[in-house]
């Protein structure tokens, strides 16, 4: 009946308003750009279009603030160590050379004879006049900006000690975690102004384009690059890695999770799929519960491979646009950032694009940028969070034939949701059948065990 379909449609917009959103405004950005490019806007008009886009970027800009405004717990030589990049100068000190007078007390002609071809003579003199001598001197200083690879890489260290610190570290680790809480009711609420901001920023870019057919045939290679490099990784790297330390068929086991991975592939949110993952890892894989409830969490928190590898190929490409050559150096750095950067993104549709502006930021590369990539986004987000749940189902398949032998250890038996054993993942023989203990001795050490664990 109509109204039944009417109560299904809205249900459907209310759990994907914010894809909708997303992907009517990047398609409003882009016909409200090429419109608006037929006017011929001064650079001045362009600048107050942009403006709503310019917040949006200004948000981005300002989820990383809390990690700034944590330096009033450290001392001043150590906020200078971990918020500025050191960096080497290289300034060149011209050295002319001596004048002829000077050189030589002998007065030199020469005579500059052209040639039947027309030879430039103004080439000729260069090649007779010598150039200046160019010394090199290194000069110690700062590069402009915050140093992010070293503020990821010392929350990481400290957040280590304080976890071996104990009960001391407590205070401190409420308190990162109240913070932690607080940038993400910030990104919840910060997320619903993306796809107003996104219509500015993707038009305010068209108008700034001096060939945008250039920069579309550019964008379709990097989707192809991003998907080919998710591919390569999910259907061999991971499955390879499972095989080799477990020696059990990959397939197999990434068949009995096909319904996470869709239901990855259509919320685009791995936190979303984690109840899903559970269900396919229990009943179809039979991975031990303490296992899944222990791994899967921390793998939707901080195994982001998939967007590990989507940041580091957009920042190459942004990198590419802007005829910005990136030495080997370069390179390491946004490789190691977009690793610890993923590590902080949430669980969350485009979490990714947060977590960009730390990558971009730690070579220097613009991050107004971002916007080239927001049209495809939506789609390549999707993808990547497909590897990602994929990445912790395997995981957790790994660990459960690593941990065998303790949990056989253990005891031959663990209770269920509904009081009947079930058969491991890492224990092939039948496990229920030995009678040397009674159910009720049998069962308590189990759950004083399980209490532990969980």
């Amino acid at each position: 009946s109509v109204p039944e379909m009417l109560a299904r449609v809205k249900d459907v917009c209310k759990r994907n308003g914010l894809l909708i959103l997303s992907v009517l405004s990047v398609i409003v950005g882009c016909l409200l750009g090429f419109f608006l490019r037929t006017r011929r806007l001064s650079q001045q008009e362009i600048s107050y279009f942009q403006f709503p886009g310019e917040l949006l970027m200004r948000m981005l800009k300002m989820l990383i603030l809390p990690l700034v405004v944590s330096r009033n717990m450290f001392p001043a030589n150590l906020v200078e160590a971990t918020f500025k990049q050191y960096r080497t100068k290289s300034i060149p000190i011209v050295k002319a050379n001596k004048a002829a007078s000077e050189s030589t007390t002998h007065r030199i002609i020469i005579y500059g004879v052209q040639d039947e071809n027309g030879s430039n003579i103004q080439n000729f003199a260069l090649d007779i006049t010598p150039p200046p001598e160019v010394i090199y001197k290194s000069e110690p200083g700062t590069s402009e900006g915050m140093n992010v690879l070293g503020i990821v890489i010392f929350s990481a260290t400290m957040g280590i000690m304080l976890g071996r610190m104990g009960n001391s570290g407590v205070p401190l680790v409420s308190f990162c975690q109240c913070l932690n809480e607080s940038v993400m009711k910030i990104v919840a609420v910060a997320v619903w102004y993306f796809p107003f901001g996104i219509v500015f920023l993707i038009a305010g870019k068209i108008l700034e384009m001096d060939d945008p057919s250039a920069i579309g045939k550019k964008l379709g290679f990097y989707a192809i690059t991003v998907v080919c490099g998710l591919v390569v990784h999910g259907l061999f790297i991971l499955p390879m890695m499972y095989f080799f330390i477990t020696k059990k068929n990959p397939i197999v086991f990434i068949r009995g999770i096909l319904q996470a991975l869709l239901i990855a592939l259509a919320t685009s949110s791995s936190s979303a799929t984690l109840p899903i993952t559970f269900k396919c890892l229990l009943e179809n894989n039979h991975v031990d519960r303490r296992i899944a409830r222990f791994v899967l969490p921390v793998g939707a928190t901080i195994n982001m491979d998939g967007t590990a590898l989507y940041e580091a190929v957009a920042a190459i490409f942004i990198a590419q646009v802007n005829n910005y050559e990136l030495d080997f150096g370069q390179i390491i750095t946004i490789s190691i950032t977009a690793t610890a950067a993923s590590i902080g993104a949430a669980g969350i549709p485009q979490a990714g694009l947060v977590t960009m502006v730390i990558v971009l930021t730690s070579v220097g590369l613009p991050t107004d940028d971002i916007t080239l990539i927001i049209a495809v986004d939506w789609a390549l987000d999707r993808f990547r969070t497909m590897i990602n749940v994929l990445g912790d189902a395997l995981a957790a398949g790994i660990m459960a034939h690593i941990c065998r032998k303790e949990f056989t250890k253990d005891g031959s038996e663990h209770p269920s949701d509904n009081g009947l054993p079930e058969k491991w993942l890492c224990e092939d023989k039948d496990i229920t059948t030995s009678h040397t203990h009674s159910s009720r001795t049998r069962r308590k050490p189990h759950r004083n065990s399980y209490r532990e664990i969980q």
